[in-house]
């Protein structure tokens, strides 16, 4: 009937006059959905990185078991299989892949890790010039100490001589902590996460190459890579407590 619409109308000016008569309460609303949401992903963001932090830990932990207490090489010797018959039907690979070790190598690491912080401080990225070199040169630390601690001799199948030894990878660690640090950094403000992505590919392939070219074992470049996740998720939590502004994910 015409008077049940005569109500309706009615009803909503009214609705609509008491949201103009307390505008704070909708506001306080939307603050509030707000605040919900950050803390749901921030609780989801927390959870997945936890679990990589712990996952890491673990899989080293495993690695020092499989390779020093059961003394197993049958995850090495398969993946020496694998490659050698990739190297046998590529040849020309080999000069390729020994160009891509040399962007883990330590003349690189060392440009790397100091003229990347320079020129990110120079743009006015301190936080982010921090964590760069702090993922560089925490990460050779760490990678020197676990070597000595753990001793193992390279393989004597490298197709060139490489000093020092052998677990874990320097090229995997300190390598995907180079990478790993700066996708972390374009992904944080959402910048170019396809190049974030390449990064980490480039990371991984460099860890290949010393597999390839017989200078690590497979569980070497591994452990590697599970110290480098394990130190930059503690380095993002060191640097989550000491700074606030622009290293703060917007």
């Amino acid at each position: 009937m015409w008077y049940r619409g005569l109500l309706r109308i009615e009803l909503a000016e009214r609705h609509l006059r008491k949201q103009r008569n307390n505008p704070q309460k909708s506001v306080i609303k939307r603050v509030t959905a707000r605040v919900v949401a950050a803390l749901s992903w921030l609780t989801l963001e927390a959870a997945v990185v936890g679990g990589v932090f712990l996952a890491s830990a673990a899989l080293f932990f495993y690695l020092t078991r499989v390779v020093f207490v059961a003394h197993s090489v049958q995850f090495d010797t398969w993946a020496f299989g694998q490659l050698d018959r990739l190297r046998a039907a590529w040849p020309q690979l080999t000069p390729v892949v020994r160009g891509l070790t040399f962007f883990a190598s330590l003349p690189w690491l060392v440009a790397a890790g100091v003229g990347i912080p320079v020129l990110l401080r120079r743009r006015g990225h301190r936080h982010e010039a921090l964590e760069v070199f702090g993922a560089v040169a925490g990460a050779a630390l760490l990678n020197q100490l676990l070597k000595t601690h753990f001793h193992r001799l390279r393989p004597d199948s490298a197709l060139f001589f490489q000093p020092g030894l052998s677990f874990p990878s320097g090229h995997a660690m300190i390598g995907l902590a180079l990478y790993g640090c700066l996708a972390w950094i374009l992904w944080r403000h959402r910048r170019h996460p396809v190049w974030a992505a390449l990064l980490l590919l480039f990371a991984l392939l460099i860890g290949l190459s010393r597999v390839y070219l017989h200078v690590h074992y497979a569980t070497d470049v591994v452990a590697g890579f599970a110290g480098a996740l394990f130190w930059l998720i503690l380095l993002r939590g060191v640097f989550q407590l000491g700074f606030r502004g622009d290293g703060v994910r917007k």
